[in-house]
């Protein structure tokens, strides 16, 4: 129970934390929607010349967009979380702090990621999402069970995300330059995810490929759960066993790092 209330508090201070930026959050609700209606526009013109791409109508291709948009910072899909922070900590030899205190690196840092997370959802993602919904014809459900089973999916899709970028992060316990590893999660979250193309639309093997990647987790499985293109249960599966195998690969990562730390000049 104590440990419980410890990690809580964690989450609602990352919470309280990105509420403070009031300005930040307003930028970043305007940009997620002028993005989004280009992306619709581009959506439209391609599902016209190619109808029902990917098993999509036009209208779940809009959806599609403004639930990418509404997850966007969310998911950290291009990073912007926790990681830069964690690295720069690694770096700095901060980290040995972290290390001292009375709870596990991992689950304070997952707490943390998913306090920011909640908040970007609904002080960054709502208004979009509400925005292409009333301008543009979408394909949203009318039954409470699928809303329910999608905010399921979004949570799962949270700790997916935070697993890949705490194995990015602990990457700086070897490298003296975290950058390079920042700019490949920014391409494959951004291509794997399926923020620039649905993975449906993807053809042949390179489809089967990225819909089977841990990426697929963060946006794909929740859009089509909240469309019914995929039943709730084998998409939680699929989001958990990744979680899983993620977050175990997390900790085994952590422990080899942290066995001896040596910081960077003494």
């Amino acid at each position: 129970m104590g440990s419980a209330r410890l990690y809580a508090a964690v989450a609602a201070g990352g919470f309280r934390r990105y509420a403070t930026y009031r300005a930040a959050t307003a930028a970043g609700v305007f940009t997620n929607t002028v993005f989004g209606l280009i992306l619709v526009y581009t959506y439209l013109a391609l599902w016209d010349e190619r109808p029902h791409l990917g098993g999509y109508d036009q209208a779940q291709a809009v959806t599609f967009v403004w639930l990418g948009q509404a997850l966007y910072a969310t998911l950290a899909i291009q990073g912007g979380g926790f990681e830069t922070e964690l690295m720069e900590r690694i770096r700095t030899g901060d980290v040995a702090i972290d290390l001292y205190r009375p709870a596990d690196l991992q689950m304070w840092w997952l707490a943390n990621d998913v306090g920011r997370a909640l908040f970007q959802l609904l002080g960054r993602g709502v208004i979009p999402f509400a925005f292409g919904v009333l301008v543009f014809p979408t394909a949203l459900p009318d039954d409470a069970g699928t809303w329910l089973a999608f905010l399921v999916t979004v949570l799962l899709a949270m700790v997916v995300s935070f697993a890949i970028r705490f194995l990015v992060a602990l990457s700086g316990f070897w490298l003296l330059d975290g950058t390079g590893a920042l700019q490949v999660l920014m391409v494959t979250g951004i291509f794997c995810s399926g923020m620039t193309l649905p993975l449906n639309a993807f053809p042949g093997p390179l489809g089967d490929i990225v819909r089977a990647l841990p990426w697929a987790a963060q946006l794909q499985m929740p859009a089509d759960v909240l469309m019914g293109e995929a039943d709730p249960l084998p998409a939680f599966a699929f989001q958990a066993a990744w979680a899983v195998v993620l977050l175990a690969a997390g900790r085994l990562v952590q422990s080899a790092a942290t066995r001896r730390v040596v910081v960077q000049g003494g």
